[in-house]
């Protein structure tokens, strides 16, 4: 097991590894317990490497930090037979995580996050706060894995937003690793341009879903509100994980209000949801790697 002192360090022994890790921000919580069961299978899976990173707000606390969860990576050792690297790191969650997954070129990361439930109300905002600063995508959690968790059915929400490109990327990413079947899901939108841009981004979604192999269904859903339909037919459905986007330059007022996405993020049936934060200039599809 490696503890790594700097950032820099950290990089090279990952890049030399050649593997894209999977990043678990980690707060000792039972939600990050969760987390990391989830990432175990990930990992496996896709054999990748599992990071535990845990930000702390000084420096003399790293080595008490460090030392409780060596205890946490011989736990997930001896019960999954995969050992965590480990790194801890003085900071902000809201700046660090994005950085780190940006440094160490992650595939994604999966963190645990509470629903939106009495004085919990602003945890799934601060889980979108830290979502929006990375460049790989999210795999938000509320619970452990369930005994089935397979990942064969993901539900995709889609809207009128250009982003679709990037999430049918994602889309197809799962589906060579589980033979994934995507739903993707809409509502009958009255405003003229919004449905004509989710009947573009259908088509688009056919196509390139069609030309990677990609089993799909499309579905019309009942009622105005995509967010909560979404949710409610991904129950319905048995789905493994909700598949949406991030509004690009999120203000503060979405933060604490509750932006479109934060309230599938934060569901009450506690689907897990990857959250893909839209890329600069990605206009056209051209498969994945």
């Amino acid at each position: 097991m490696f503890i790594f002192g700097t950032i820099l360090k950290f990089k090279r022994i990952i890049m030399s590894e050649q593997t894209k890790p999977v990043i678990v921000p980690w707060d000792f919580s039972e939600l990050a317990e969760f987390a990391l069961q989830h990432a175990v299978l990930l990992a496996k899976k896709q054999d990748l490497s599992i990071v535990m990173l845990h930000i702390v707000k000084k420096q003399s606390e790293i080595a008490e930090a460090t030392t409780k969860m060596q205890a946490v990576v011989e736990k997930c050792k001896a019960e999954h037979g995969l050992a965590p690297e480990i790194l801890v790191k003085e900071g902000s969650i809201f700046t660090d995580i994005g950085d780190i997954i940006e440094q160490t070129d992650a595939t994604f990361a999966v963190m645990g996050t509470h629903g939106i439930k009495g004085m919990q109300k602003f945890t799934g905002s601060w889980a979108l706060k830290v979502i929006v600063t990375s460049k790989a995508p999210f795999i938000v959690v509320q619970d452990k894995p369930a005994k089935s968790q397979n990942y064969k059915t993901i539900v995709y929400p889609i809207d009128f937003k250009n982003s679709a490109k990037e999430n049918l990327i994602w889309a197809a990413y799962m589906s060579k690793f589980y033979g994934s079947k995507i739903h993707l899901c809409y509502v009958d939108e009255t405003d003229v341009t919004f449905k004509r841009k989710i009947s573009q981004n259908i088509a688009l979604a056919q196509k390139y879903l069609a030309d990677q192999n990609v089993q799909y269904e499309i579905i019309k859903l009942e009622g105005k509100k995509v967010a909560e339909e979404a949710v409610a037919y991904a129950k319905e459905s048995g789905a493994d994980m909700i598949l949406i986007s991030t509004t690009k330059n999120i203000s503060f007022q979405d933060f604490v209000l509750g932006a479109h996405e934060q309230k599938i993020i934060v569901n009450k049936e506690q689907i897990p949801v990857m959250c893909v934060n839209p890329r600069e200039g990605l206009t056209k599809l051209s498969g994945f790697n």
